[in-house]
């Protein structure tokens, strides 16, 4: 396994194909606890966005999850605006990080009024998707077969690998328009390889190793359970 970039948005792995276990790891992103707003108790809303419509808006604003945290977790954030002003998440006054102060949740016009209570707890993506920490997901390495006319194509392509020479062949991760002009220069010469590029992109709430760690716990716990019920 090879590490192509690690930074707390996104996490890029080279490793030898087994999609069964990419999939399984990809699967149980929806197992890693998150925080998220899950009760509003409005007071007051003025604004033209249904009560119910602000609560959800609030739910998918991305929250800081602590490792500290856990299932008895609860914070409450408070937020009182008055117009004309347009209403961000960064209006929520409370404990916990907002990691993308600018999403908007509503407007309020001259002389309105949004008052309200968020609550946000733990919860997993198989409750609510507002709990999912991000975007998992994997492709082949493709194998290219090796000419004057598809090499200088690769040469020119931007992948989240470099390509590679090897033999008669190319290792390289390629774009839908790089794959039509080699496929239009000569059919059949490109295939899977036996690698995947395996990526995490966070969502904010935790770095995307973290994401991924959490994960193959999760899917650990879920083998062991299994294993258990098979008992």
């Amino acid at each position: 396994m090879e590490t192509i970039q690690n930074s707390n948005e996104m996490l890029i792995l080279r490793i030898d194909a087994n999609q069964p276990l990419a999939n399984a790891i990809r699967r149980s992103l929806s197992d890693v606890p998150t925080l998220a707003i899950d009760e509003v108790e409005i007071y007051k809303n003025d604004s033209a966005l249904y009560d119910e419509v602000v609560a959800n808006r609030l739910g998918l604003v991305p929250l800081k999850t602590e490792k500290s945290m856990s299932s008895k977790t609860k914070i409450d954030l408070k937020l009182s605006k008055k117009g004309p002003s347009d209403v961000y998440a960064e209006d929520l006054e409370g404990p916990a990080t907002i990691i993308c102060p600018k999403i908007p949740i509503t407007y309020l016009g001259e002389g309105h009024k949004l008052e309200l209570l968020a609550t946000a707890t733990l919860g997993t993506g198989r409750e609510h998707a507002k709990h999912v920490p991000g975007l998992c997901y994997y492709r082949h390495i493709l194998e290219v077969k090796s000419t004057p006319q598809i090499d200088k194509i690769i040469e020119k392509s931007k992948g989240l690998i470099k390509p590679e020479k090897k033999g008669s062949k190319w290792l390289c991760d390629l774009n839908e328009a790089a794959l039509n002009k080699i496929e239009e220069a000569e059919k059949n010469a490109v295939q899977d390889s036996n690698e995947l590029l395996f990526i995490v992109e966070s969502y904010g709430n935790m770095p995307a190793k973290d994401i991924l760690t959490e994960a193959v716990k999760a899917l650990e716990h879920n083998l062991d359970q299994f294993e258990k019920e098979l008992k």
